[in-house]
């Protein structure tokens, strides 16, 4: 691990220990990224391009099957995601508990641009409930067919809890090929 994401993790109380010891591959940050969508409150969701044109041919093949899906998360610095973590602790959440939840630094596969957070209108953004949707049983489907897999499946090798709205686009083969649905 590089010496700078040491340094962060060391000032979040993450040792290279607890990342060594959960088998987590740094994710380098991505350098050239583009608007994949816009939110309906304006919030501009960036991807790398293949991931954003991945990202809106899914979305227009779910449209078209009567299934809407939206950006909650898309691209995230090394520095928005250390902010998250210590936003948590600063909250009182244990290091623990955060890291079944959040990426450590230089660890989320959303400073890749190629990650994807996603909800369904009517659904609350980043529940689990989300897997109780029709976006969802789409996504299990089909997904696969535009390069995206889920990441965090029940039972994951990584120690996060299961994230049904997290979804890697990879063109040559999942991130996680042993816990990824196909």
């Amino acid at each position: 691990m590089n010496p700078r994401l040491v340094s962060l993790n060391a000032a979040l109380g993450i040792s290279s220990e607890v990342i060594a010891a959960r088998g987590l591959r740094v994710c380098e940050e991505a350098s050239s990224l583009e608007v994949a969508e816009v939110g309906a409150d304006g919030k501009v969701h960036l991807l790398v391009a293949a991931a954003a044109e991945a990202w809106r041919n899914l979305k227009s093949a779910a449209l078209g099957d009567g299934v809407p899906l939206f950006i909650v998360s898309a691209f995230r610095s090394i520095e928005r995601q250390s902010e998250i973590v210590r936003r948590k602790l600063e909250a009182g959440a244990p290091i623990e508990d955060i890291l079944t939840v959040c990426a450590p630094p230089g660890f989320s596969e959303h400073h890749t641009g190629r990650a994807v957070d996603l909800s369904t209108p009517g659904s609350r953004v980043l529940e689990v409930e989300f897997e109780q949707t029709s976006a969802f049983a789409w996504l299990r489907m089909h997904a696969a067919d535009f390069g995206h897999y889920l990441s965090y499946p029940i039972g994951n090798s990584t120690g996060y809890q299961y994230e049904p709205w997290h979804w890697y686009f990879n063109d040559a083969q999942p991130i996680n090929p042993p816990d990824a649905a196909r």
